[in-house]
């Protein structure tokens, strides 16, 4: 049978606010065990939440970055179930009235672009953390975690394949962090993602019984949950078995999903209004001020550098992916002027170099005035594109600026046409069989004469100006 895949994804992202959603203890991340907890976090009887306005702006850009419609009225609702790391026995969330709805994101697919629908952004608290003891049949928990304020991005199921999946992810994550409301950080769980998976014959309308997908930390642990998980249903419908409907945790050292219980549904939670908290009131001139905010987006500036750096799209692509990147390029640049020579050192040797040591662009030695200064150099003749190579290699190292390095090591290209007309006069007389081959229309043997000149000059020797003196000299 031909199949179709649908997904949907709820995308958990936390908030980089310095307190909780409800209370003043820190959202830093680590810390001894329950040492950033409270009565509140602790769900201690008698306490009242108090909500933290900041996580109301946060989840207000996140929702005009997505071309949701903010509500004007949203409620925070009970959400109930007993868990050993949710001390209150419920989770503070949005239900029936979240904060946004209705929105959009572009992503690309394959060769066009993709519009994918966002049902809701609602804001939510976070549980706590259970340690497992490996070597003692015990548990522990830890609620530091309890009350960090969460968005929960939900999607329509718009997404027809785990690559599409991927790409969706990485857009959401880029727009997150350019607004700088969430840090990205998936290892830390601030960026994180289940996955609603089912299949159905191709034209058929109807969705198919789904599956829900946890556990899976990266782009790629999410793109393979998927594509096992895709592989796992159809295996079954061809073999005559029915696909059940639950919650499955990915196991990326086996690659397999395995079940991990049955899926519950909303009325599962028995949500309701939370009598202590009053309704959010969101008028225009709120929604206004935070529009006033809003930096550019990625989308927006990968079509910027193109149309104002004439860049192709593909190095636009790479040099936003990540919002430092971009302002170092930029930096690079506005001070070198030279755009398309930027993005290749950028794009190349600095992102190798950083790739090799899994080190962000916010960690690199070389600043971007060093590199614009060195692209300045090599634009003056003081160093050629070859010896550009070794030295930014150097300054990659030693952190020293580009003049420094070439004082050092005295890398100073060789641009005296006397000095070099000597250097080929006694080469050309060294090689006389050479010589007779060239001049016989063996062309090819040019390279030998070159190769002959950079040797006795070090490498230093401006190669636009030694192919000029060569023909002249040869021609002879």
């Amino acid at each position: 049978m031909d199949f179709e895949t649908v997904i949907g994804l709820e995308v958990h992202a936390q908030l980089t606010t310095e307190t909780k959603i409800f209370c003043t203890c820190s959202t830093t991340f680590g810390g001894a065990p329950n040492s950033h907890a409270c009565p509140v976090c602790l769900g201690m009887p008698g306490v009242l939440p108090v909500l933290n306005k900041k996580v109301v702006e946060y989840a207000m850009k996140m929702a005009l970055a997505t071309n949701c419609t903010i509500n004007p009225q949203n409620v925070f609702a009970r959400k109930n179930y007993f868990y050993p790391d949710l001390p209150k026995g419920y989770q503070i969330s949005q239900y029936a009235y979240p904060i946004a709805e209705h929105g959009y994101i572009w992503i690309e697919a394959g060769d066009e672009k993709k519009k994918i629908g966002i049902t809701r952004i609602h804001m939510e608290e976070d549980a706590g953390k259970l340690i497992h003891d490996e070597n003692n049949p015990s548990s522990y928990v830890d609620l530091n975690r309890t009350g960090v304020p969460l968005i929960e991005i939900v999607s329509e199921p718009d997404i027809r394949s785990p690559e599409e999946a991927a790409e969706y992810l990485k857009r959401l994550h880029e727009i997150l962090v350019y607004l700088e409301i969430c840090d990205g950080n998936m290892e830390e769980g601030s960026f994180r993602c289940d996955a609603n998976v089912s299949i159905r014959p191709r034209g058929r309308k109807e969705f198919g019984t789904r599956t829900e997908l946890k556990n899976m930390n990266s782009f790629r642990n999410v793109q393979r949950a998927l594509e096992y998980e895709v592989k796992r249903q159809q295996y079954r419908v061809e073999n005559g078995e029915t696909i059940v409907q639950e919650t499955r945790l990915w196991d990326d050292a086996q690659g397999v999903t395995n079940p991990m219980r049955s899926k519950e549904e909303a009325h599962d939670y028995r949500y309701f209004p939370d009598p202590d908290l009053v309704p959010v009131v969101i008028d225009a001139d709120w929604v206004a001020r935070i529009q006033s905010e809003m930096p550019e987006l990625p989308l927006n500036m990968r079509e910027r550098f193109v149309a104002e750096y004439g860049i192709p799209a593909y190095d636009a692509g790479v040099l936003t992916s990540d919002k430092a990147l971009a302002l170092y390029y930029e930096e690079v640049v506005r001070r070198c002027g030279q755009p398309k020579i930027a993005s290749n050192w950028v794009m190349g040797d600095v992102l190798k170099y950083l790739n090799e040591d899994k080190r962000s662009i916010r960690e690199c030695p070389i600043s971007p005035v060093a590199l614009s200064d060195m692209i300045a150099l090599i634009e003056k003749g003081t160093i050629s594109g070859k010896m550009a190579k070794e030295l930014v290699e150097d300054m990659y190292k030693t952190g020293k600026p580009p003049q420094e390095i070439i004082s050092e090591k005295g890398m100073v290209q060789i641009t005296d046409e006397g000095q070099l007309a000597q250097t080929i006069t006694a080469i050309i007389e060294a090689n006389p069989a050479q010589v007779a081959q060239y001049r016989a229309g063996k062309d090819k043997i040019f390279g030998f004469f070159v190769g002959q000149v950079m040797k006795a000059t070090g490498g230093k020797a401006n190669p636009q100006l030694v192919n000029d003196l060569l023909k002249k000299a040869l021609a002879g």
